[in-house]
């Protein structure tokens, strides 16, 4: 069968999915990736089929941007006006044309890729969606029954006023359950999977290992914080390493202790096997690597997703959440200091990797994709 992944925006929108094109792959089956232009490497360094949905942008070194305050209401603005209404129009149109191209079975689009929900109905091709939001409160069907609409009217599509487009025939998680904010259940049948191969829980580190990152979209736009959390880290008898993205230059920290390492980008699989603590922008990738390792998190939700996540972390007792804005060295040293040397806030991501090692592969969603592709859109979803 042929497999069309469409993803919207960046890694933290495509990492969820390539499990799932991965196991497709050594399935047999067909399998190409769609995405904006400016990700399409990364899709080709996972060893699919990239297929641009736009046109590349160069990429250029940006300044830091200050720090915008914690907007609810802006995160919403951006999820109805920039992801459902603009993107989606684009990518509607420009994911019917890869459609009639490359001829695929069925489409897997991540939660937030609107346009490629409204493609496939149109082709009257099965949609599957994979989640990308682990919280699942960013994303409220009333916050986006307007433009989705008037896209569907466009696209000549009969009105759908519960939205039952953004479930598709088949939901896959990518998360543990009890991640999930109890206001924001997951869809009735959807299939709850690991991502990664089950990992055994461990002992601390001596020295330690931290692991500091604000994340691909929101490290630009972080005012001081990088500054004022490697000056709290720093203090620490712990071996650090910070990633700052590939638009930002590490030498622009200035020099730091022989304990602390700053990179562009290293991969988080590498890194996490010898951590004892994630400190983040508590993006759903960051927070499920943590977790997926048994490992506490210190987050500084800056929007969209994170605020979320980072409530359900708290509640989880598996880290602890810091203002962002406020938040000074001394109280970012000596909130690590509790997480790393209190054993209760370990226990607690250690209950929760017991559960992310108990779900099922992600090998185990392709039999679903596979009776999915055979079943007319709008017929029920397989049996998990």
């Amino acid at each position: 069968m042929r497999f069309l992944f469409t993803f919207v925006g960046g890694r933290g929108h495509f990492d969820p999915l390539a499990p799932v094109a991965r196991a497709a792959v050594l399935r047999g089956h067909t399998v190409a990736v769609a995405g904006a232009g400016a990700h399409l490497p990364t899709v080709e360094r996972a060893g699919f089929t990239a297929l641009a949905t736009s046109e590349a942008r160069p990429q250029t070194a940006r300044v830091r941007e200050p720090l915008p305050p914690v907007d609810p209401a802006r995160d919403d603005w951006e999820i109805r006006e920039l992801f459902a209404r603009r993107a989606g129009r684009e990518r509607a149109g420009k994911l019917l044309e890869i459609i009639r191209d490359w001829q695929p079975d069925l489409v897997i689009r991540d939660e937030v890729d609107f346009g490629a929900a409204i493609a496939a109905e149109k082709a009257g091709l099965p949609c599957v969606t994979v989640l990308v939001l682990a919280a699942g409160t960013l994303v409220r069907k009333d916050l986006v029954v307007e433009p989705l609409h008037e896209l569907r009217a466009e696209h000549g599509l009969p009105e759908d006023r519960g939205l039952t487009m953004l479930d598709g025939q088949l939901v896959l998680a990518p998360f543990p359950p009890s991640l999930r904010d109890p206001g924001a259940p997951l869809p009735p049948g959807a299939f709850s999977f690991r991502q990664g191969d089950p990992i055994p829980p461990r002992t601390p580190h001596e020295p330690p290992g931290v692991y500091f990152t604000l994340g691909t979209d929101f490290n630009t736009a972080s005012g001081d914080l990088f500054e004022r959390t490697l000056a709290g880290l720093g203090r620490l008898a712990a071996r650090v390493t910070t990633t700052v993205g590939t638009q930002l230059d590490p030498a622009g920290f200035g020099e730091q202790p022989d304990h602390v390492r700053v990179e562009r980008f290293v991969p988080q699989a590498e890194l996490l096997p010898s951590i004892d603590l994630v400190v983040s922008h508590s993006g759903s990738g960051s927070v499920l690597g943590a977790l997926s390792h048994g490992l506490p998190s210190l987050v500084f939700p800056m929007g969209a997703d994170q605020p979320g996540n980072a409530r359900q972390l708290a509640r989880l007792g598996a880290g602890v959440a810091l203002d962002p804005e406020t938040a000074t060295p001394e109280e970012i040293h000596d909130t690590a200091v509790r997480l790393l040397t209190e054993s209760r806030w370990r226990e607690a991501a250690q209950r929760v990797q017991e559960e992310i090692n108990t779900q099922p592969g992600a090998e185990q969603t392709v039999p679903l994709l596979e009776i999915t592709a055979t079943s007319a859109p709008g017929s029920p979803r397989p049996a998990p």
